[in-house]
């Protein structure tokens, strides 16, 4: 969970009030501070923030065979949202919990797709929402071997039922151009895989 900024991070950021609005799942809060604008003059603002922890998310590339290995799961704040079924294709993903990042990766990659991650790249650390969501996501990338994968599928005694998927990468770069790739993280891994990462060289 994150904690107030240190008044000496940005002078212009004075943190007046905080109240927590909710905590059921994990914690909403409402934060009252004086913010200096560009023109010097100061105002009294008012923002909501959803702190759910930090997370890791993980591209499982197989070099030889040209493929990506990804998850498919119902996400319901998708499907309210006007996706077709909420069910979500995405990279493997989780909180970080009380691990460091590579550690809780290694974790979720293996709970989600049976993957034992060896060699592991730090890709970049992104906020996915910074206007309401304070989650910093660290984003990684790692080859897998076929012949080596477990079973995968989530921990059921967690509600997770979760469907590993196999894809060619060229089909899953054109699943992003028709929308059956919509997920954030999931795009940004692949794009950085067409152009500075695995398959940067690949012309098919």
């Amino acid at each position: 969970m994150t904690s107030l900024p240190s008044p000496s991070r940005n002078p212009r950021v004075r943190v007046t009030d905080v109240e927590v609005l909710s905590s059921a799942w994990y914690v909403l809060r409402r934060t009252t501070f004086d913010y200096r604008h560009g023109d010097g003059r100061w105002s009294t603002e008012q923002r909501e923030t959803y702190d759910r922890g930090n997370g890791a998310t993980v591209l499982l590339y197989d070099p030889v065979g040209g493929t990506v290995l990804l998850t498919r799961q119902f996400r319901y704040p998708v499907y309210v949202n006007d996706h077709p079924d909420g069910m979500f294709l995405e990279t493997a993903a989780g909180l970080l919990d009380a691990d460091d990042a590579e550690t809780a990766i290694r974790r979720e990659a293996q709970e989600e797709t049976g993957v034992r991650i060896g060699e592991l790249e730090h890709v970049f650390d992104v906020y996915t929402s910074p206007g309401s969501v304070t989650e910093r996501l660290h984003c990684y990338a790692a080859p897998y071997d076929p012949a080596d994968r477990g079973e995968g599928g989530g921990i059921a005694e967690e509600g997770e039922d979760i469907e590993v998927i196999e894809l060619r990468f060229a089909e899953a770069l054109k699943m992003i151009e028709t929308g059956e790739i919509a997920d954030a993280k999931t795009i940004m891994l692949l794009q950085w895989a067409a152009l500075r990462g695995p398959f940067r060289d690949a012309t098919d």
